[in-house]
């Protein structure tokens, strides 16, 4: 492959330099494109205009070109008006899933290979197997990094002629390979956070998109104990932010969200961390998007229902359509509408579905 043109994502973090100079040493004939997502920045929050300065700086280093390309209306109509949709309706979605699915691997990828991309590779820590049935994504040999999560919901056609150099390596050594390589950001600290949010305090943010809608909170016996400004601002199994005082008869403990009940705009919390209405061994999700669909399909699988939780051992229970509930050896807690339930045989990432709440014992 060498001499072939790879476009690289450079976002100006040490992961995606690490991936251009990777495939630069390896041959290929690299180009950068810097993303451009968020333009509205009024309160200083976004650090774009600084991440393009980095991904220059990387790239006058490499002696490779760079392109920018502004996604922000395409980010606006696919990613965050959907995140705002998702919280009005009581649920609490991912962006970063939504980001990749919708622009990244889809107007992104398109972009880099009009501009005459043999290959288009990012800095996510994941693998892809370029076999003769197709792609299949498999998790990185970092655990700790893996990012398959956030990849489950692209269409497999889009893993086409993409590269993830990454996926092999940790991220102690990617920082040791951009010090050698004597990249410009080999010290940058990693982002955090999604753009249009960036440090500031979660629900202050939401404040400005979201009206409030006072209601109660009650405890799990139904006493009223406080009162929300509206079900968007809180998930299942939320400890922080319920400003509930003191309360009489009660222990000195913390209070967790364990329902939202959005016909009574009533919030119920109770002092136990694994009440039985955040445990449940049945999980549904809605339209389930197959990356690849093994046929005949495993008995055991794994799954997790959020970034970085170890696999659990799970395996369907039942299909009606795209809907899918899986049953899990284990009891898990707080699955929360809105997330996601990504899918895997071993090492390979099978697919992805919007969790829709506990399923019917």
């Amino acid at each position: 492959m060498s001499g072939e043109h790879v476009v690289v994502g450079l976002s100006g973090g040490v992961d995606s330099a690490v991936t251009a100079w990777l495939l630069r040493e390896h041959g290929y004939r690299v180009s950068g494109l810097f993303m451009v997502n968020w333009t509205e920045d009024e309160a200083g929050y976004c650090t774009s205009a600084e991440d393009f300065q980095s991904a220059r700086a990387v790239a006058e280093e490499l002696g490779i070109p760079l392109h920018r390309v502004d996604f922000s209306l395409e980010y606006r109509q696919r990613v965050f008006d959907l995140f705002l949709a998702g919280y009005q309706a009581g649920k609490t979605p991912n962006p970063d899933l939504l980001c990749n699915r919708e622009v990244k691997f889809q107007p992104f990828r398109e972009h880099a290979l009009r501009l005459g991309a043999d290959w288009v590779a990012t800095g996510h820590y994941a693998r892809v197997d370029h076999g003769a049935e197709g792609p299949r994504l498999l998790r990185a040999v970092d655990d700790n990094k893996d990012q398959t999560y956030f990849l489950a919901a692209v269409a497999r056609e889009h893993f086409e002629r993409v590269l993830f150099p990454l996926g092999g390596l940790t991220k102690p050594e990617v920082r040791a390979l951009a010090q050698q390589a004597g990249l410009p950001n080999h010290a940058r600290k990693d982002s955090t956070g999604i753009c249009f949010i960036g440090e500031r305090e979660f629900r202050e943010f939401l404040s400005q998109h979201l009206k409030p809608q006072p209601g109660a909170i009650e405890d799990d016996a139904g006493a009223v104990i406080g009162q929300h400004q509206g079900l968007a601002f809180h998930t299942l199994g939320q400890r922080k932010g319920l400003a509930i005082g003191g309360v009489r008869g009660a222990k000195e403990a913390p209070w967790y969200v364990i329902t939202k009940d959005a016909t009574r705009n009533v919030l119920t919390v109770s002092q136990d961390s694994e009440h039985p209405q955040l445990m449940t061994t049945l999980i549904a999700t809605d339209d389930f998007h197959w990356i690849r669909k093994p046929e005949p399909m495993p008995a055991r699988l794994s799954a997790r229902i959020r970034h970085r939780q170890s696999l659990q051992a799970c395996l369907i229970a039942s299909q009606d359509g795209s809907r899918v509930v899986f049953a899990f050896e284990q009891p898990q807690r707080a699955a929360v509408p809105g997330q996601y339930l990504v899918l895997y045989d071993g090492e390979e990432c099978l697919g992805s579905g919007e969790i829709s709440g506990r399923a019917a014992e």
